[in-house]
C-alpha cells in the first residue's frame, strides 16, 4: 500500500514515465468551492466497470441524460470514444489498458474537480488501475464512485454487439477481456448492478440515490 501513497507519483511509476522537477503544479485564483457554488453542484466520478457487453455503456448513459435532465453537469468519458483520440495510440495489451484507465481517470478528476459528474465507462479489468483512479480522486478529496457492472459471460457473449466475443473465439482477437485476457471484479464497490435482475431504469434510480447522498454529488444549498 505505502507503494501508491502519493497519488501523483504513483502514476508515474504507473506510465513508466517521470515528471521533470522543473514542472510545478499551478493553482488558479478560482477556489473549488466557489466553482461549485456557482455551478449549485459538487463534483463527482462515477466509473462503471464490468466485462465487455455487460451494458457499462447504457446504463452510463442514461445516468448522463438522467442527471442532465435534473439540470446538473455531468459528462460521459466512454472507453470507446477515447480510444479515437486521448487513448488513440494504445494497445490492449496489460501496459496499454493501464495507461488508459490512468489518462481517464486523470481526466475525470480535472471534470470532477470543475464540478460536473464524471460518468466513466470503462472495462477496466485490473482491480490495481481502479485503486490507482480512487487513490487519486481520494488525495484531491473528490467523491469516487465505483460500479460493478456484474452480468454472466455468457450472457455478454451472447449479446456481444461488436462481434468482439466471435472474433476472440475465432482466434483473432487474443487479447479480448473475459476469453483471452482476465476480468478481476471489484471487491467492495459502492454499487453492484445485476443486470439480469436489474433494469437500466432501476440501475440509474440507484446510481442517483447515491449520488445525492452526503459528500457524494448533491445539489449545493
Amino acid at each position: 500500500m505505502s507503494d501508491h501513497a502519493d497519488p501523483l507519483r504513483s502514476a508515474e511509476q504507473h506510465s513508466g514515465e517521470r515528471r521533470s522537477p522543473h514542472v510545478k503544479w499551478h493553482d488558479g485564483q478560482l477556489p473549488r468551492e466557489e466553482r461549485w457554488r456557482i455551478l449549485g453542484q459538487r463534483g463527482a466520478t462515477v466509473w462503471l466497470t464490468g466485462l465487455p457487453a455487460s451494458g457499462k455503456s447504457t446504463i452510463a448513459a442514461e445516468l448522463e441524460r438522467a442527471l442532465v435532465d435534473d439540470g446538473r453537469v455531468a459528462y460521459l468519458l466512454d472507453g470507446d470514444n477515447v480510444r479515437h483520440g486521448l487513448s488513440g495510440d494504445l494497445g490492449f495489451d496489460r501496459q496499454g489498458r493501464s495507461e488508459n484507465v490512468r489518462r481517464v481517470g486523470h481526466v475525470a478528476r480535472f471534470f470532477a474537480d470543475a464540478g460536473a459528474v464524471a460518468v466513466v465507462s470503462l472495462v477496466s479489468p485490473f482491480r490495481d488501475d481502479r485503486w490507482w483512479v480512487r487513490a487519486l480522486h481520494d488525495a484531491a478529496e473528490l467523491p469516487f464512485v465505483e460500479v460493478y457492472v456484474d452480468t454472466p459471460l455468457q450472457e455478454c457473449v451472447r449479446r456481444d454487439p461488436k462481434g468482439l466475443y466471435a472474433r476472440s473465439q475465432a482466434g483473432s482477437l487474443p487479447d479480448m477481456t473475459g476469453d483471452g485476457s482476465p476480468y478481476e471484479p471489484p471487491l467492495q464497490p459502492e454499487l453492484r448492478i445485476r443486470t439480469a435482475e436489474q433494469s437500466v431504469a432501476d440501475a440509474v434510480a440507484r446510481l442517483r440515490e447515491l449520488l445525492d447522498g452526503p459528500g457524494a454529488a448533491a445539489p449545493t444549498a
